[in-house]
């Protein structure tokens, strides 16, 4: 695992830190099953930045470190946050997780949003990591006209 980031290494402006029970297993479903690379990490305090064509992402383990917790830590973690994380295709993951037994929150499907007087189509799956934090993996469709609300 690197142990600083690359000089220019980008970092988002906005960075989920997600507390975990256990970096490892995290490691293992981010890293190995998601695609996401160890930009750099703090092994000693069970941290570490992870990055995916720039969707970004600090694991840190409660109770190694200073944890900042607000309330009780009971799984599933993250209730109500997904985090979307858009990727030029869903294959990859979807072959990992499947290979790996993992099960999907929500299958895969096709979903057209509206975004002004236009709709952006994209293709998603919802899977939970190993603390229960729900990730929203998307892949775009394309834009179209809005055709307005149904009669």
């Amino acid at each position: 695992m690197p142990a600083a980031p690359e000089e220019d290494f980008p970092r988002a402006v906005l960075v989920p830190e997600l507390l975990v029970a256990s970096l490892g297993a995290s490691l293992r479903f981010w890293r190995d099953l998601c695609g996401f690379r160890v930009a750099y990490a703090r092994p000693e305090e069970g941290f570490a930045y992870l990055d995916r064509g720039g969707a970004q992402v600090m694991l840190e383990e409660w109770g190694r470190g200073r944890n900042w917790i607000t309330g009780p830590l009971e799984a599933p973690l993250g209730r109500g946050l997904n985090l979307e994380i858009t990727v030029p295709t869903l294959a990859p993951v979807l072959e990992a997780l499947e290979h790996e037994g993992w099960p999907l929150f929500m299958p895969p499907e096709e979903k057209w949003y509206r975004a002004g007087e236009a709709e952006l189509g994209v293709r998603q799956f919802l899977v939970q990591d190993p603390d229960g934090y729900l990730l929203r993996f998307s892949a775009p469709l394309g834009r179209r006209p809005w055709a307005g609300p149904e009669a």
